[in-house]
């Protein structure tokens, strides 16, 4: 060990095996060599601040080596980024990997990312960042870390330049304080406020310190006076005990003086009397002992029984044991007082790991109480890995806007959740994000810290495939709800194509025919199907050909109705396709005599095209021929019948016309 060690790191090495010896000693000098030459507001050299941390968690936080090592490394490194937010890709962090144990390496990690949060003043949700504080921690050490990190800061906030003292003074209340009160660090936590009531109210905070000293001389005299009456019978009980008198902290003195809108001499419970029993830790035993003395002290002063508060029987959610009353002495004076066991006010006073110890502890909500009982059931082993699976899981995510504002997301969310929870609008446009600088695509996932930019596009419309890109409830809603208001403006769009249509084409169609179709062709919806139309992905002509083919159904059933008869085949006279002459491009096109007219030749004929059964031949005069010829004039063709060879023509004289229905003989 050099000569010139510090004291403080002196008094850590006594305390450590080889093996935590040797990391302390070794993430010192580390620390000492990267931050060679960097200067403190009181230009000091900087190492003091990441000594006088790591002291504090050894010290008042109890926490051992590998801790103390991380603490020294992380503060080592924090200079080392080439850009804000990029502490965990450092050369130096590289090189710490390959010499210090992997759980060292993740608390560095951790207090890395918390020191990247920018918090904005504006809008600050200091509920969330605290979650995202907490989310880092995935070794619980990184949150106590970091708190004794902010209690060293707060204790030399006076070299700060005044517009740093009051961010560190802002985070500090909305933040840092809510954190320790939670994992139960009381101490820390009063020492913390007092220290934001000094800069914040500076003339209050020296009344009320004053006004505390003044009255030293007659709490000194409270306590004398208090006890005397109750020393024999505690003697006689064979309870050993400690007598302390606890005075309010000048923040708390404030506070409800803030919230009773009272003065300093009418704050009653300004100190409190706190018996301190020695007893082993048996819970039934300790109970019994706590409530023999109450029994005492309420036989010897009036109690005041509203003032009751039984939390042994009951502990507080965050571990809290002991019984508390008020009573009033002789000469009139309200007192309060606190009974409790050494193991219980361990508790109360040190927090943290000690606290965690009881089992009765519940957290502020589900992650952090399942994250506190594994710690909780962890801290009962003396091994130094103890720590590696106490990791916190959330099941959510916080991410940065562009301007620091935090969001938070469930697990597992993508850049398409991110742009609906800033706006609606905003994620039905979304295109892309750049996702801590980097191009990404809307399906790519997000991590806890990411700063995102949303990338829009007015012409960015939501596909079906968008529902397997997001988690959210917000999304999945929104999402669907305009992919439905599309579909349905499409529906209309093909709606009145099809009514247009039909009415030029001079048809109709029933709705059971339209679900016809639309189950023919695979459709869930007339909806969809009528959307189908209106985009162009469904032809408009299948369903005239539907109807076409229908009604020349229809035809024929007419041709077979009663008293129509049977078609006779000797009434064709032997006409086939080979009797017809068309059009020379049309060859190999199917004729067939239509059934309902039973052209002969000779007969004046027209073709008509049919969608399945080629040109049907039909005579002019046909039932069906004034239909036909008005409702589908481009289906209509000319035809003429062939020259027979065995019959010649009549030449007709001038002025005379041929009997259409005179047929000719052969």
């Amino acid at each position: 060990m050099k000569t010139n060690t510090p004291r403080k790191l002196q008094e850590m090495l006594s305390d450590f095996q080889d093996r935590e010896k040797a990391l302390v000693l070794s993430a010192y000098e580390a620390a000492e060599e990267a931050l060679a030459g960097k200067m403190r507001s009181n230009s000091h050299p900087f190492i003091e601040h990441p000594l006088a941390v790591a002291h504090i968690v050894w010290k008042e936080i109890g926490l051992r080596g590998d801790a103390v090592a991380a603490t020294l490394l992380h503060e080592a490194n924090r200079f080392q980024a080439s850009r804000p937010g990029d502490l965990n890709h450092t050369p130096l962090l590289e090189s710490f990997r390959a010499e210090y144990p992997a759980g060292i390496i993740e608390i560095v990690e951790g207090l890395n990312n918390i020191s990247n949060i920018q918090l904005q003043e504006a809008n600050l949700d200091e509920e969330r960042y605290r979650k995202l504080i907490i989310s880092y921690s995935t070794d619980p050490r990184v949150i106590l870390i970091k708190l004794a990190d902010r209690l060293e800061v707060m204790r030399s906030i006076s070299i700060l330049p005044p517009a740093k003292r009051t961010k560190k003074l802002m985070e500090t209340m909305m933040l840092y304080i809510p954190l320790a009160h939670q994992l139960g660090l009381y101490r820390l936590k009063s020492e913390l406020e007092d220290i934001f009531l000094k800069y914040t109210e500076p003339e209050r905070y020296k009344e009320i310190v004053r006004r505390i000293k003044d009255t030293e001389p007659q709490r000194e005299a409270l306590v004398r006076s208090f006890i005397n009456p109750l020393r024999d019978k505690l003697d006689r009980e064979g309870i050993r005990y400690t007598l302390k008198a606890r005075t309010k902290s000048p923040y708390s003195i404030w506070r409800k003086m803030q919230a009773q809108q009272i003065t300093f001499d009418k704050v009653y419970d300004l100190f409190a009397m706190r018996f301190i029993i020695e007893c082993e830790p048996d819970h039934a035993v300790e109970e019994a002992l706590c409530w023999k003395v109450y029994s005492l002290v309420t036989e010897e002063y009036e109690p005041d029984t509203s003032r009751l508060r039984d939390w042994i029987s009951k502990p507080r959610d965050n571990g809290y044991e002991s019984l508390h009353t008020t009573v009033k002495t002789a000469e009139g004076m309200a007192v309060e007082v606190q009974i409790r066991t050494i193991r219980m006010d361990y508790i109360a006073e040190q927090g943290g790991a000690a606290h965690w110890s009881y089992k009765g502890i519940k957290g502020g909500s589900d992650h952090l109480t399942d994250w506190l009982g594994k710690v909780r059931d962890l801290m009962q082993s003396d091994e130094e890995e103890k720590y590696e699976h106490a990791s916190i899981a959330l099941n959510e995510l916080l991410v940065y806007t562009p301007t620091g504002d935090l969001r938070q997301l469930r697990a597992g969310s993508t850049v398409l959740d991110f742009a609906f929870e800033i706006h609606s609008n905003l994620g039905l446009r979304c295109s892309g994000a750049r996702v801590n600088g980097k191009m990404c695509s809307i399906r790519e996932k997000l991590h806890t810290g990411d700063v995102v930019e949303i990338i829009s596009n007015k012409n960015q419309k939501p596909t079906p495939d968008w529902l397997n890109y997001v988690v959210s409830t917000k999304a999945r809603y929104k999402i669907k709800q305009k992919l439905k208001e599309e579909e349905n403006a499409r529906a209309a769009v093909g709606k009145e194509l099809l009514a247009r249509r039909l009415k030029n084409w001079k048809l109709v169609i029933t709705d059971a025919e339209l679900h016809v179709l639309a189950k023919r062709y695979r459709f869930g919806s007339l909806n969809e199907f009528f959307g189908a139309l209106g985009n162009g992905q469904f032809d408009v002509a299948v369903v005239k050909e539907y109807l076409q083919h229908k009604l020349e159904g229809e035809t024929a059933a007419e041709a077979k109705a009663p008293g129509a008869g049977q078609p006779d085949k000797t009434a064709f006279n032997g006409v086939d396709s080979g009797d017809f002459i068309i059009d020379r491009k049309l060859k190999g096109v199917d004729l067939k005599p239509a059934k309902c007219c039973q052209p002969a030749w000779g007969d004046p004929i027209f073709g008509f095209v049919t969608i399945r059964d080629g040109i049907k031949i039909h005579r002019k005069d046909c039932p069906n021929a004034a239909r036909l010829l008005g409702n589908y004039p481009y289906r209509v063709i000319e035809v003429r019948w062939k020259p027979r060879h065995d019959a010649k023509e009549p030449k007709l004289k001038d002025g005379e016309k041929r009997d259409p229905h005179k047929r000719r003989q052969g």
